[in-house]
């Protein structure tokens, strides 16, 4: 039996759909009115206009839902409509097409009348807006001028970089030149901040990092597309799953702004590490699933089965029939690394797991930037993709420290698992170095500044690289299980934070003291001996 389809489009768009719908086998029986429908629609499709653009688009969508429930609604959106990307997301649609083609429609429909979710909008593209800028404090203008000439500099950098010069003498001198940058923006930071007034280095075409659209590979705008086949927890995990695996088949870039151990694994153990995590979570879940223990625990269990979780991928990533040579006599790989290598070890910066838990498992709502959406929402998968993304990135990296160890005591291993550059052995001592300077930095400032402040930062996958993303969320019971050491550094913030308007108040005074000294008192003084020299060369003129 054909589904009934409701459509509501301008004439000659209607014309046109009706035709594409009605030419598929029968499959579909298209009803321009409400007059010609026998019975409920299986599916409203509702192609908006120019003139639905101006109006309350929300509000009519709304109210078709309202009316026709419970059949989907579809809504198919102009190109250049004008609307963020953000309010897309909040539409109530089942369906959301911008654009589409007629391949792309005939897709979506089955989806929806299954019972799925259908997204696919173009990302923002940012546009320059002319905005009167507030006047700047001392600190805010050294802050901003500063960084805007580090950033200036990196890019001029960057450029010159890309692609690196076969000059090894000069390649040297411009990685030295960007750390020495690097480290000057982070330096301003501490001194000037908030770090809520900068900005991250600035890359053509970026997307906005909420959204997590994709640049498609022709260089075209970015899209966001998510297919829910099921609303379910089941089909929540298979669409992120899916877009998690496509992330990571590109060869990912790190524009994180800091070093990653990921980095030192080659191309493909780096893809299989990310693999065999994901692969790993999925069977994870399902033990969640099946389960017999109450919600509660799922923080409990997701705690305990994480050693046996990373264990699990790094057998997984190395082939277990591989053997090497270590210490005179051959070795298997997977079980000597599995057994020389502490995997017990947490990340302090991964948030709490229950909220995604119990998301991914029983599909309850989760609550994202102050509201509670059902997590077959667009902006919840969004958010269930991002706390996933960071999980399998800081896992992977808890992995490869491991790894990169093992290799430092281990240098067959090194040819099989790591980057050619680090077949050296002074290379693979300076990277290890540099990350465990990076880390206790991070530990000591960085963690309890972004505590004070309350962000945290998280891993994301996009355009082809691993990139940061900062949420602002209350850590004040982390806060208070800090160390001396770092209670330290927030005392630090807080006192600069006390002492800022009176040490602005004492530099206004201060301004306002040396204008006054320079107007009245050496102005007139000034004026007062030109007068003298003037009346002087006077008399003289006179005489003669």
């Amino acid at each position: 039996m054909s589904a009934q389809l409701l459509l509501f489009a301008e004439p000659l768009l209607r014309d046109g759909l009706n035709r594409l719908l009605t030419d598929q086998a029968g499959l579909y029986h298209v009803a321009e009115t409400p007059d010609q429908l026998q019975g409920l629609p299986a599916l409203v499709i509702w192609q908006a206009s120019s003139q639905d653009m101006r109006g309350g688009l929300a509000q009519e969508v709304l109210r078709l839902q309202e009316r026709w429930q419970p059949a989907p609604l579809l809504l198919l959106l102009p190109a250049g409509h004008g609307l963020q990307s953000e309010a897309l997301l909040q539409l109530s649609a089942a369906g959301l097409l911008e654009s589409p083609s007629p391949q792309e429609l005939l897709e979506a429909i089955p989806t929806l009348l299954a019972g799925g979710r259908v997204l696919a909008v173009a990302g923002d593209t940012p546009t320059p807006t002319s905005t009167a800028t507030p006047a700047l404090g001392l600190g805010q203008w050294l802050l901003i001028s500063g960084l805007q000439q580090i950033d200036a500099d990196i890019q001029a950098i960057g450029r010159l970089l890309t692609p690196p010069p076969t000059n090894l003498v000069q390649l040297l001198v411009l990685q030295g030149r960007l750390r020495e940058l690097s480290a000057a923006r982070q330096l301003l930071l501490v001194l000037w901040g908030p770090v809520s007034v900068a900005w991250g280095p600035l890359t053509p075409s970026s997307p906005s990092p909420a959204l997590g659209g994709a640049l498609t590979p022709g260089g075209q705008e970015p899209v966001l597309a998510i297919t829910l086949q099921q609303r379910s927890a089941d089909g929540i995990w298979r669409a992120i799953r899916q877009r998690l695996e496509a992330g990571t088949d590109a060869d990912l870039s790190n524009q994180t702004g800091q070093l990653l151990a990921i980095e030192g694994l080659s191309g493909e153990r780096r893809r299989d590490l990310l693999r065999a995590l994901l692969s790993q979570m999925d069977s994870l879940r399902q033990r969640l699933l099946s389960d017999p223990t109450p919600q509660q625990a799922l923080q409990e269990r997701w705690q305990q089965w994480q050693p046996e979780l990373r264990q699990q991928a790094l057998r997984s990533l190395v082939n277990p029939y591989v053997q090497l040579p270590h210490e005179g006599s051959l070795q298997p790989v997977a079980a000597t690394l599995i057994r020389c290598s502490d995997l017990t070890a947490g990340d302090p910066e991964l948030p709490d797991a229950q909220p995604m838990l119990a998301a991914l498992v029983r599909a309850q709502p989760l609550l994202v930037q102050g509201r509670l959406l059902a997590a077959d929402e667009p902006q919840a998968v969004l958010h269930l993709e991002l706390l996933l993304t960071n999980w399998l990135v800081r896992s992977a990296e808890l992995v490869s420290a491991e790894l990169l160890a093992s290799c430092a005591h281990w240098p067959e291993l090194r040819r099989y698992l790591l980057q050619p550059d680090l077949l050296a052995t002074r290379n693979l001592e300076r990277l290890r170095n540099q990350l465990n300077a990076q880390q206790r930095w991070s530990s000591w400032v960085e963690r309890p500044i972004s505590l004070y402040e309350s962000r945290r930062r998280l891993y994301c996958l996009r355009d082809g690289a691993i990139r940061c993303q900062e949420l602002t969320e209350p850590r004040d019971a982390e806060l208070r299980q800090l160390g001396w050491l770092q209670q330290l550094v927030t005392l630090a913030l807080e006192t600069r934070d006390a002492l800022a308007p009176q040490v602005q108040s004492l530099v206004r005074g201060l301004g306002d003291l040396v204008v006054v000294l320079l107007t009245r008192v050496l102005g007139r003084a000034i004026g007062l001996v030109g007068r003298g020299i003037a009346q002087g060369m006077g008399r003289s003129l006179g005489r003669g």
